[in-house]
């Protein structure tokens, strides 16, 4: 067997490996960099909230905005008559509905009012009232009246508390207004907003002829106001 020759000069450890073709990339580093935008995103989001979280409070600490306040202050309910045979039911309501607006520096446009009597759940008769602008720390007075005959269908149980309403000469009357509604703060007007104000308590006496009622009924009655 032949000797084995000694290598001729410096040994400098393993071969380097070629360089990568164009276009290789390592996957670890394309994950890194998607996960490094997924975070900045998120800090950006979470950031975003966190300004218009402290603006909303500023804004909050500096208005204090407060629900607007309907009342029913009084109301005259001088006929109230259903006729079974077609069902039509004639009615002469008219109700006093102090709005108060409690704001300090928050003005309101009344764009639209609508207000809408139900009895029994069946509405009987729909009104629109003018259009108005209110002031702050104002009191506006509306005079809704609901006037003239409408067709009125009742089911059993209804006509059953209707017959015993007219023995007791008071009726349970509802009446809903439906708004649409802006706000001015100085030079600035918000978005129009629709609230719900919802009168339900009102169990109102039939006056007689010479003006005189059944029974009396205690005001004011406060409504309630939703948006």
């Amino acid at each position: 067997m032949a000797a084995e020759q000694p290598l001729n000069g410096a040994f400098y450890g393993p071969s380097v490996p070629p360089p990568a073709p164009k276009g290789y990339y390592r996957r670890g580093h394309g994950r890194g960099c998607g996960c490094c935008l997924l975070s900045l995103f998120v800090k950006v989001i979470i950031s975003l909230i966190v300004i218009l979280g402290v603006a909303a409070l500023i804004f909050w600490l500096i208005v204090r905005p407060r629900a607007i306040k309907f009342h029913v202050t009084d109301a005259s309910l001088t006929r109230f008559d259903h006729t079974s045979p077609d069902n039509i039911l004639r009615y002469n309501l008219a109700l006093t509905v102090p709005v108060r607006n409690p704001n300090k520096r928050i003005g309101l446009y009344y764009d639209r009012i609508e207000a809408h009597a139900y009895y029994e759940g069946k509405r009987f008769s729909t009104i629109t009232l003018t259009p108005f602008y209110q002031g702050h720390k104002n009191t506006t007075v509306l005079t809704p009246t609901f006037q003239g005959q409408n067709l009125v269908i009742f089911n059993a149980g209804q006509s059953r508390t209707l017959n015993a309403e007219r023995i007791s000469g008071v009726y349970n009357i509802e009446i809903k207004f439906r708004l649409r509604v802006r706000f001015k703060l100085g030079d600035l007007k918000f978005r129009r907003i629709k609230p719900k104000v919802d009168c339900d308590d009102l169990r109102l006496p039939l006056s007689t002829s010479n003006g005189t009622t059944t029974t009396s009924i205690v005001f004011p009655i406060k409504c309630d106001f939703d948006f």
